[in-house]
């Protein structure tokens, strides 16, 4: 799913050379998302992408009912939407970026010309797992997967509470 003024062409091309048949659903309201959804229960979508887009960021939890509620394995690129029930995410590591503003800023403010500054890109991604999403998908994700994933979460509600035990990496955690 993509909001409108997302361009399309690039996951189209990617799709055709993996083989993959690909429908796109638009949407820009939460009135659209509900129709996307029904429109995918329709066509029996077998999994959905959520393009990375601050409204859909903010409609997580809509989207997470509706996916639990049409049992549809989601992802999104922010870990965001896996605290509140998708199953996965792989993308960058919105503290880190939000770390690296903090950088920029505070060079700017001890005279550095904004312009002399290096451009940066994201350097930290994130690898997320929502299990309990998984379990109630009946999906069975391999241990090899698991110990890749940079957090698993055991519960939907993502709080740092529901912590309940830390891998032996300490970057990884289970929660």
């Amino acid at each position: 799913m993509l909001h409108p003024l997302s361009p399309s062409n690039e996951i189209k091309k990617a799709a055709h050379d993996l083989g993959l048949d690909v429908l796109f659903f638009k949407a820009s309201t939460s009135a659209e998302i509900d129709a996307a959804f029904t429109a995918m229960a329709r066509e029996r979508v077998d999994a959905l992408f959520i393009g990375g887009d601050s409204f859909f960021l903010g409609r997580r939890v809509q989207f997470a009912t509706l996916a639990i509620r049409d049992r549809l394995p989601a992802s999104f690129p922010a870990r965001e939407m896996v605290e509140t029930g998708l199953l996965m995410s792989y993308g960058t590591s919105l503290a880190d970026m939000f770390r690296q503003v903090g950088i920029y800023t505070g060079s700017i403010l001890n005279g550095a010309k904004p312009t002399e500054l290096p451009v940066l890109q994201s350097t930290k991604f994130e690898f997320v797992i929502n299990l309990q999403t998984a379990r109630s998908l009946q999906i069975e994700i391999p241990p090899t997967l698991l110990a890749r994933a940079d957090e698993v979460f055991l519960t939907h509600s993502g709080s740092r509470a529901d912590a309940i035990a830390a891998t032996r990496n300490s970057s990884r955690r289970v929660c």
